[in-house]
């Protein structure tokens, strides 16, 4: 075991995309943590096909280097506003952060955000001002707002003396001095790990009392089930040893007080610590070491695990975030249900949410009584579509409904969830963007130029008003624009917020499209299909340009003569479709629409296919 002196336990926190998992390539490049001559993958800590895929970090990692007689443990933490009780829980383990600043953004919503908490829990960050290199890159205006950040969230004057480092963590350099920027020859990260040790403290333990530590963590293996992590607050722990698992919860959160809920008596079946990038299974380890074990099959986030002459010590529950998006999985009753992947039963999607909630504390399963499905809530669209990707990939198929924000009740009013808005975007599209997101209930706060034919616009705005806009947005700014958003609070319903303009091109029939019938459909409209593709009766195939639904039948062949022309077909000329997506379709969606979801495909449908049945659903609706 590493005496705890040795130890250093850090978290990279920062906005999306700001470069902390291009940061970590860097320093196990420069710790030489992969194999001498061996090439090295690059976003090595970002596991998951999705995150390489969307170049984002979903779940936090941890990692460990080793670096002139120090073990440095580095986590990891996701970037987008979702994913940010991951933040929360990672900065109970460790002592101090790194926080990340892109030098041409500055700070952003979720700079604030995880700052913040940061502060809160009394630690001091370390700020890296990224990306110096970059044509557009403003270090000292970014460090200025930076500070001005501290200010804001109400630093000590021992936080406020932050010490700072500037770099490229795509280049592989951090120097300790902005004039010191290297225009030829990088310098490495020498002077980061230089910083880390000096100004991170070791871990604050009792090497020598009965074991004890907080779950601040979960992760599943289908081999060892649940597996529990977090730092050792006390003593040491051992392979096979006995614990007392016990589980608290808040009875009064700001008076700080709570109760014990549950005790049980477990063991510690497997051990294990982070090696580089994996896990590796020991016997034994110590105060200040961040550790896995497995074992307790009930354990949860939060809990206190400890030795048996422990049992009346607990430590205080966690904060885990509330949902504020639901939506309803449902079985596939689609008629092409089994064709693409394995049909499921309510059954087995209950089951396989279940087995998320086990390592999810952000995500809710309810059962509200629906024959055919469930209600699952989360923390936004991109958190849930996330969990309906990953089930998608492992060839379940099902259906999802449009999301919803979740409401509260202070007993005189509904309240909804209210978002901070960032919007960067160039100058001549700044109507448009204002405009819309007013329409959407949106408040503007302010306006910055930035010199660059760039502006930056902040914004409060119901979480409703965000449902479905992501796209718009991106067209109205020909894909110029960046937009950014975090939960800040619950709000007074703001009113009915309209969201899509235009209606749905209905499809009557099954069968399979044909391009006589597209050619004629998409004057009438945006189509989401091309020739060949299979339809069925209640099936969306587009987007009308008119408000109202419009029947159609992309399906329908052209009445054969004997007059005919051997180039007719091949002169037919079709618009490029919209291909949607998961996220694409959720946004797209309306109260009576589903996203069917296959391994294959994702088709867009409405909840009632028959259309005599819809209208007259329709109908009851207008009544009530």
């Amino acid at each position: 075991m590493r005496n705890a002196s040795k130890i250093r336990n850090v978290a990279i926190i920062a906005h999306i995309d700001h470069g902390k998992t291009t940061l970590i390539d860097s320093i196990f490049r420069a710790t030489q943590t992969e194999r001498e001559n061996a090439r090295m993958e690059e976003r090595v800590m970002d596991g998951l096909s999705l995150e390489r895929e969307r170049g984002i970090t979903i779940k936090a990692k941890h990692c460990s280097v080793d670096w002139n007689d120090y073990r440095i443990n580095i986590v990891d933490t996701p970037g987008h506003a979702d994913f940010s009780g991951e933040v929360e829980r990672v900065l109970s383990m460790v002592d101090s952060v790194l926080l990340l600043v892109d030098a041409n953004e500055g700070p952003m919503p979720q700079t604030r955000y995880v700052l913040m908490r940061a502060l809160r829990l009394g630690l001091r960050p370390i700020v890296v001002v990224n990306k110096v290199d970059r044509p557009n890159a403003m270090p000292d205006s970014a460090l200025d707002k930076t500070f001005d950040l501290f200010i804001e969230l109400g630093a000590t004057e021992e936080q406020c003396e932050f010490p700072v480092l500037y770099g490229s963590g795509l280049n592989g350099w951090m120097v300790n001095d902005a004039a010191d920027i290297p225009e030829g020859e990088k310098w490495g990260m020498r002077e980061l790990f230089e910083t880390i040790v000096k100004f991170v403290p070791p871990p604050k333990v009792d090497a020598e009392g009965a074991f004890l530590m907080q779950v601040s963590t979960l992760a599943w293996s289908d081999y060892l089930g649940r597996i529990a992590c977090g730092r050792i607050l006390r003593g040491e722990l051992r392979r096979n040893a006995p614990l007392i698992v016990t589980h608290t919860r808040w009875t009064d959160h700001d008076q700080q007080d709570y109760e014990i809920v549950s005790q049980s008596s477990e063991s510690c079946a497997h051990l294990f610590v982070t090696d580089g990038l994996d896990r590796k299974e020991v016997d034994e380890a110590g105060a200040g070491d961040i550790v896995w074990l497995s074992g307790p099959d009930e354990i949860t986030l939060g809990d206190t695990v400890g030795d048996p002459s422990l049992a009346g010590t607990t430590l205080a529950p966690l904060d885990v975030e509330e949902p504020t998006v639901s939506m309803f999985f449902l079985v596939n009753t689609g008629p092409f249900a089994g064709e693409d992947g394995n049909t499921v039963t309510l059954r087995q999607i209950k089951s396989r949410l279940e087995r998320e909630t086990r390592v999810d504390p952000a995500l809710r399963m309810d059962d509200i009584g629906r024959p055919d499905g469930v209600k699952v809530s989360g923390r936004g669209e991109l958190h849930l579509g996330i969990l309906i990707e990953e089930m998608r990939r492992e060839g379940m198929e099902f259906c999802v409904s449009r999301p919803e924000v979740i409401t509260r009740s202070d007993g005189a009013s509904v309240l909804e969830p209210i978002e901070e808005l960032v919007i960067d975007v160039p100058e001549e599209y700044q109507g448009v963007v204002i405009q819309k997101i007013a329409s959407r209930k949106g408040e503007l706060l302010g306006m910055e130029n930035s010199g660059t034919g760039t502006l930056r616009l902040s914004f409060k705005i119901p979480t409703r008003g965000l449902i479905g806009y992501r796209g718009e947005f991106l067209t109205d700014t020909r894909g110029l624009g960046i937009l950014a958003s975090r939960f800040i609070s619950y709000g007074p319903w703001a009113g009915e917020v309209v969201s899509r303009s235009r209606g749905s091109m209905v499809c009557m029939d099954t069968g399979v499209a044909t391009s006589y019938s597209l050619e004629n459909l998409q004057e009438r409209g945006t189509l989401f299909l091309t020739p060949g593709e299979r339809v069925y009766c209640g099936m969306i195939v587009g987007e009308s340009a008119k408000p109202r639904d419009l029947p159609c039948n992309p399906a329908k062949r052209k009445q054969q003569t004997n007059h005919r022309s051997a180039t007719k077909d091949a002169t037919i000329v079709l618009d490029v479709p919209r291909k949607m997506t998961v996220e694409s379709s959720l946004e797209w969606i309306e109260d009576d629409e589903l996203v069917e979801i296959t391994p294959k495909s994702v088709r867009i449908r409405k909840s009632i296919l028959d259309p005599t049945e819809r209208k007259r659903a329709e109908n009851r609706a207008n009544a009530a």
